[in-house]
């Protein structure tokens, strides 16, 4: 019944409705009846009893159809919404970085080239458990030439010192990019003051967005 429903609203859109406009209604439904191990006769058969013998069995069935359609119904709805929000998103480093690593890299560096103009505003989220060693744990980021990236200046961007109390915390910080140049963005989400040594890490950075304004709209 759930597909049933599913099919009479693909229907209502034009271009579907074209490719099965040569069948007659019922027909359209044979696919699925199979789907399921029914033939026509014996849907026909089992809808004429609930109908006359047990209507207030099929009005619970139905009342499962419409929980299973708006279940779906807000799956998709969340999915708009992520792929809505990540259109606008050009971070292209990794999605999520922790200490410990899983993966045994431990690095939370970042690298990427910006070869628009505009304002850009990097956002993410930090978690930093109260038992981090860490002293003055924060994000380190600048902007330098593209073309001389080792040896060039490098601008930094304003940071800020994270919370440790084990709750996630968004950040977000701003910075330009002049017109007809290409500049790299290069840093870390987990600097700190500490000597090399052996003491506790545990930050997770997560919900990276990295978006910008074209300077020609600004």
């Amino acid at each position: 019944m759930t597909d049933i429903h599913i099919a009479d609203g693909l229907l209502t859109v034009p271009r579907i409705r074209n490719l099965y406009s040569s069948l007659d209604s019922t027909s359209i439904y044979f696919p699925i009846f199979e789907k399921h191990g029914y033939s026509k006769e014996t849907m026909d058969k089992t809808m004429r009893y609930y109908f006359i013998k047990n209507p207030k069995e099929l009005i619970k069935i139905y009342d499962q159809v419409l929980g299973i359609l708006s279940m779906r119904e807000s799956l998709i709805q969340k999915e708009v919404v992520l792929s809505e929000s990540l259109k606008g998103n050009i971070w292209t480093g990794n999605e999520y970085y922790s200490f410990p690593d899983p993966s045994g890299t431990d690095s939370c560096n970042f690298n990427l080239t910006l070869g628009e103009s505009g304002i850009f505003t990097l956002a993410f989220s930090t978690t930093l458990s109260p038992d981090d060693q860490s002293l003055n744990p924060r994000i380190t980021t600048y902007l330098c030439n593209h073309d001389s990236i080792e040896t060039g200046k490098k601008k930094y961007i304003k940071t800020f010192k994270y919370i440790k109390d084990g709750q996630p915390h968004a950040y977000s910080l701003n910075f330009f990019v002049p017109i007809n140049m290409t500049l790299q963005l290069r840093g870390t989400f987990y600097d700190f003051d500490n000597n090399p040594g052996d003491w506790e890490k545990h930050v997770i950075i997560e919900n990276i967005l990295l978006s910008y304004s074209s300077s020609a709209v600004l």
